[in-house]
């Protein structure tokens, strides 16, 4: 896992430790000391420690004039011991929120497990977005991971499952993305009438 790095196609237009909006402004990074772990394994050291021994992200990029994160996550997600939702939501989602961010992009390509509890803080980030036309879409989930969140009820509040899938997000302007996923989500909608 330590030669895993958070995505760096964006670094040129953004970094979140130059930004004064997250929680991470001036971080420094050490690129040769290997200190954050996940179980007995060591992470890359750009990968940011969000609260949980378990899961850790990267603030990829952040538009404020068109409101939108995108954040990329690694490691195991859970809710049942470590209660990672609510380090999301707290440590990370009311930074981004209480600066009028409403849209918020997650990438799981390497999020390996999901362990579902209470739905509680998904809940309070939906109803914190929603008023402003905001979602939560959580990209390229593994199946498993997608079945025990499904298990949870948790598509009551994140867009997730085969459609927003196989996406190479890599590839494309964070805009671009972002459009694409209001577009599956206009077309499921439309669907569902």
């Amino acid at each position: 896992m330590y030669d895993i790095e958070p995505w760096w196609g964006w670094r040129d237009e953004y970094t979140a430790e130059n930004d004064s909006k997250t929680p991470f402004f001036r971080k420094s990074y050490d690129e040769f000391k290997f200190t954050n772990q996940i179980y007995n394994y060591f992470i890359h050291p750009q990968w940011d420690y969000l609260g949980s021994e378990t899961l850790y992200g990267k603030i990829l990029y952040v538009d404020y004039k068109r409101h939108f994160a995108l954040i990329e996550l690694i490691g195991e997600w859970n809710d049942c011991i470590t209660n990672d939702s609510m380090f999301i939501k707290r440590d990370l989602a009311d930074f981004l929120i209480k600066n009028y961010i409403s849209k918020f992009v997650i990438f799981c390509d390497n999020v390996l497990n999901f362990h579902g509890d209470d739905d509680s803080y998904y809940e309070e980030w939906y109803d914190d977005v929603k008023d402003d036309r905001g979602w939560i879409c959580l990209i390229n989930t593994f199946d498993h991971v997608a079945t025990e969140m499904n298990r949870y009820r948790l598509h009551q509040y994140l867009n997730f499952g085969p459609e927003f899938n196989d996406f190479n997000w890599r590839t494309q302007k964070p805009a671009y993305i972002v459009q694409e996923l209001e577009n599956i989500m206009n077309n499921q909608q439309k669907k569902l009438l």
